[in-house]
């Protein structure tokens, strides 16, 4: 919601000039000057400064400490003497956690809190072999094994004789010290360092005699060194444009490299405006993880967007990984490629694998501050690396029903009488939607918790009349506050200190939509709890329950700062800058305004909150956005990789705002970005203040039935959408996915990313080409089969064709040996349909078979877990047979829903066909053949959707 400047210059007091430039300037495209590259970040520049080679770094095994689940040692730098504490744990699933911190710091280093759901469970870690140089470990049970070598220091993980992983094999561990400034004495931190590992038995007495000699004979070196480091640009202090930021603890980065052989395909590291696949980024800068506020941005580049999630997979046809690096600040990814055969990495894994070439990627992270917390989630299959790191920060929330519906959104819709309008035009043209939203200017004054009194005098009536046609509103609340002494939100957080500080202790403020404003400190749980109460009905006036809640601006934004967001140096509790939770922000935000609505509800019903910032763990809150795009042919594509790498670091829940937030999007524009919007998991047009109007029927005739035609098939597929994300609750998998995902060892699919699967049964391949008249739609699937869902035609897999298209063809597939619920009586919302019958669709697999499944519940509580008040029911077809059994028997819900039809696609014409019931009763079934499609409909049915029951063909 980076909404351009040209309106909002004319809405607020008098502002500084420089702050109406930046913003004019965004408002046309993203000025790139005023975010940083690598070059002009002091702690990548000196990261990247370091070369691959030996590293600096030699691992003490005499120092190793054993417990059952973790080991210890130290690392020494051999240039400057620092030690670090090395922390390596297996843990249960198939992954390794390594830790890296100073051994004594001046003061405590940041670590993440809030984002691991619990402490991870670990397993047995034993040594099976040591010399003077390595020491290897088994992990668990597993056949695979670490060793860690001393100097240069490197660690290796094997699975069985395969080498899976390196870490540090380039030398680029780089860990900054927290270190006192110049003057302050270098041979009293040495000394002091000294003297605390003469106190830590974990250290021979030898080696630290010696350590101390080597310290004596470099101390004039060391001097002139240190010296050369204070007087770096941007190592104590560092200015940005018109911004500098004090660094009252110095260079602090970390920095670490690990090497894949064997894999050229790496994933993930959201939000960029970039392909799938992950590119090089030799010779340009690294992918830059770190919220900010990106006006109108550019596509296929490294810029950091609105969220982060330092998660990256790397796939081959044998294997998948990943690698979760756990830091809040400012992280730059640097990825290339590399042969093993010419590296002493690929030594080892010719001297394991017989010789020979191996292609490999090499990732290094580099982050501003904080420890090296990382972990290793070691596969073997995609699906397994998705459990895994869900494992570690939870799934996606299981969201209401009626959030996997249609959304109407745009800044704004005016007034009240503009919501009764554009909800009875959907009445009208026969559109099923779910939601309306409304936008800051619904608010008064940008006092967020209020409304308007012109425009909104009657919240509560408004939100009633909503209700009473089963449909929903959203309004936005940011987390930048007015300062103004007669905003009681503001007035309560500055009472109780709940304000972020400066460096100099006095609130932090800065320039967002209201104005002038203050940012609370999401950081603090107390501040989170206040917040979380402020969703109470008595609390946030003229609410109710089918008001829900969208967080924007909360990486944060602020129009004044620095890259448009805070300052690095701003103070959270506790006394953590800003630098070390910058990443979070976005999350605590939608965790606490979560909260709220749980709160309210008494903690009986699934909260929807939309967020535009985001970090590893988000998922767990809601759903989430890819921020202000355009009206363009390139960003309606670009949203297909963009929420396709959002999926595979856990948060299921995306979308991109339908039409383009900036520009007009032409007719034929908006009704392919309807197609393409159809069929990702949130479902959302918006638009900016400036934009004509775009409800569906101000198209003409021929679009609005389009446009009503394709979200009429978002709605018959409702059931479907329930129960991926039922499953992503549970397993972590990624509701749209990828096409590798279900064809690992496909290698066709590894660089495909304008087609993907919705669940493993369908198969989109939405048109985003301007004036298309075909496009090639790759089935993949060695012997297998798809079905046009639109025509029934049957296809062998795998091929490339060609598919003519036209502006009313959206092409999407079943996939054979699936079977996917619909619901085919659309209504004006999901919550009308809850008890309409279902019918399934049964593609028939080569042999002849077929499994799916479905979910259902009220749609919108927690008693499905509760109280174990739903149902989930199998179907399979094998041998002429369709049967339906429970999934799951601790579930039990009532429902007058019934299976109205069964469509069954690839089969022959049988003789007969007939129902049996649980209770033995037998009966004949009417049905329909088509010899031209191979398609059976069995009519009527007629059964609960929660009875057992089996239809047999003859």
């Amino acid at each position: 919601l980076s909404k351009m400047a040209v309106s909002a210059v004319g809405r607020f007091p008098v502002v500084a000039l420089s702050w109406i430039c930046i913003c004019i300037t965004a408002s046309l495209a993203v000025d790139r000057s005023n975010f940083k590259t690598c070059g002009q970040s002091s702690f990548c520049t000196r990261q990247r400064s370091l070369k691959p080679g030996n590293s600096m770094y030699r691992a003490l095994l005499d120092s190793l400490q054993l417990r059952e689940s973790s080991v210890s040692l130290h690392l020494i730098n051999e240039v400057t003497k620092i030690p670090l504490l090395l922390e390596i744990s297996g843990l249960d699933g198939n992954m390794v956690r390594i830790k890296i911190n100073e051994l004594n710091p001046l003061k405590p280093r940041y670590e993440v809190p809030d984002v691991l759901i619990r402490e991870p469970a670990t397993t047995l870690l034993t040594v099976t072999g040591r010399d003077e140089n390595s020491i290897e470990f088994n992990l668990g049970t597993t056949q695979q094994k670490l060793i860690v070598t001393a100097k240069p220091f490197r660690m290796d993980l094997l699975a069985g004789h395969d080498l899976v992983l390196s870490v540090n094999s380039r030398g680029l561990l780089m860990f900054e010290h927290i270190r006192q400034r110049k003057d302050s004495g270098e041979e009293k931190e040495a000394t002091e360092s000294l003297e605390s590992k003469k106190d830590d038995d974990s250290v021979p007495v030898d080696q630290i005699v010696e350590e101390g000699s080597e310290q004596a004979v470099d101390s004039e070196n060391e001097k002139e060194k240190a010296q050369k480091e204070e007087e770096e640009p941007g190592t104590w202090e560092e200015t940005f444009k018109t911004h500098t930021d004090s660094k009252p603890n110095g260079p602090t980065s970390v920095g670490l490299d690990f090497s894949l052989p064997g894999f050229e395909h790496v994933y993930g590291i959201p939000e960029h405006a970039e392909n799938l696949k992950l590119k090089n980024t030799e010779g340009g800068d690294p992918y830059r993880l770190y919220n900010l506020d990106v006006f109108q941005y550019e596509l296929y580049n490294p810029m950091a967007l609105y969220g982060s999630v330092p998660v990256l997979l790397a796939h081959n046809s044998q294997r998948t990984l990943g690698i979760f690096w756990l830091n809040a600040a400012e992280t730059w990814v640097d990825i290339s490629s590399n042969t093993a055969g010419k590296t002493l990495f690929g030594k080892m894994l010719d001297y394991i694998q017989g010789g020979g070439e191996t292609p490999q990627t090499d990732i290094r992270w580099m982050s501003e501050s904080g420890i090296i917390d990382v972990f290793l989630m070691l596969g073997p299959t995609a699906k397994d690396v998705f459990q895994q790191y869900t494992s570690l920060t939870g799934t996606q929330a299981f969201p209401p029903l009626f959030s996997l519906g249609y959304h109407q959104c745009r800044w704004n819709y005016n007034d009240e009488e503009d919501v009764r309008g554009v909800d009875a035009g959907f009445d009208e043209h026969d559109i099923p939607y779910d939601v309306l939203w409304l936008d800051i200017e619904h608010a008064d004054g940008k006092r967020y918790f209020t409304w308007d009194p012109s425009k909104f005098p009657t919240p509560r009536d408004m939100l009633n009349n909503m209700a009473s046609k089963r449909r929903k509103m959203v309004s936005i609340v940011d987390p930048h506050i007015k300062i103004d002494s007669n905003y009681r939100i503001h007035n309560e957080i500055r009472s109780k200190g709940f304000y972020v500080k400066t460096k100099d202790g006095g609130d932090y403020e800065g320039w967002c939509w209201p104005g002038s404003a203050g940012y609370p400190d999401f950081t603090n749980p107390a501040m989170r709890s206040w917040w979380a109460s402020m969703f109470s009905y008595d609390q946030y006036e003229g609410s109710t329950e089918n008001l829900f809640v969208w967080n924007d601006m909360n990486e944060p934004s602020v129009f004044n700062g620095p890259e448009v967001t805070m300052h690095k140096d701003a103070v959270h509790m506790d006394g953590w800058e800003h630098r070390d939770v910058h990443n979070l922000y976005g999350l605590y935000v939608q965790k606490a305004t979560a909260e709220g609505q749980l709160l309210r509800s008494l903690g009986e019903e699934r909260p929807f909150v939309l967020t535009r910032a985001f970090f590893a763990g988000s998922q767990r809150y809601g759903a989430v956005w890819t921020g202000d795009n355009s009206a363009e042919w390139d960003h309606l594509k670009i949203s297909v990789p963009m929420c396709l790498s959002l999926g595979l670091v856990g948060i299921s829940f995306c979308g991109a705002d339908i039409g383009g937030f900036f520009k007009n999007p032409s007719t034929e524009l908006l009704v392919r970005w309807y197609q393409m919007g159809a069929y990702q998991p949130f479902f959302r047009a918006h638009a900016h203040l400036d934009t004509t109007r775009r409800e569906p029927w101000l198209f003409g005739e021929e679009n609005k039935q389009l446009i009503r035609s394709v979200i009429r098939q978002r709605y018959a597929l409702l059931p479907y959408w329930y129960t991926l994300f039922y499953h992503s609750y549970h397993t972590g998998e990624p509701v749209m996915r990828p096409l590798w995902v279900e064809f690992p060892d496909d290698t066709i699919t590894f660089n495909i990313d304008d087609q993907f699967l919705v669940g493993s049964a369908l198969l989109a391949h939405p048109v985003s080409e301007q004036g298309a008249r075909g496009i090639q739609v790759y089935l993949p699937g060695n012997g297998e089969v798809w079905y046009d869902v639109h025509t029934h035609q049957r296809y062998m897999a795998p091929q490339t064709m060609y598919v003519p298209v036209t502006l009313n063809s959206i092409p999407v597939y079943q996939r054979g040996g699936s079977i996917v619920p619909r619901k085919d009586r659309i209504r004006r919302s999901s919550e009308c349909m809850h008890v309409d019958p279902f019918t399934l669709y049964v593609a028939l697999s080569p042999k002849g078979s077929a499994v799916g499944d479905l979910f259902v519940d009220d749609g919108h509580s927690f008693n499905f877990e509760k109280k174990n008040q739903f149902l989930h029911r199998n179907f399979s077809f094998f041998s002429g047979v369709l049967t339906s059994s429970s999934a799951d028997p601790r579930g039990s819900f009532e429902s007058p829903a019934w299976i109205e039809r069964v469509v069954i696609l690839g089969i022959g014409k049988p003789t007969s066909v007939s129902l049996e019931k649980a209770d033995g009763g037998e009966s004949a079934l009417d049905f329909e053949y088509s010899m031209e499609t191979s398609v059976l409909t069995i009519r009527k049915p007629a059964v609960n959707v929660a009875a057992d029951w089996s239809i047999s063909l003859r």
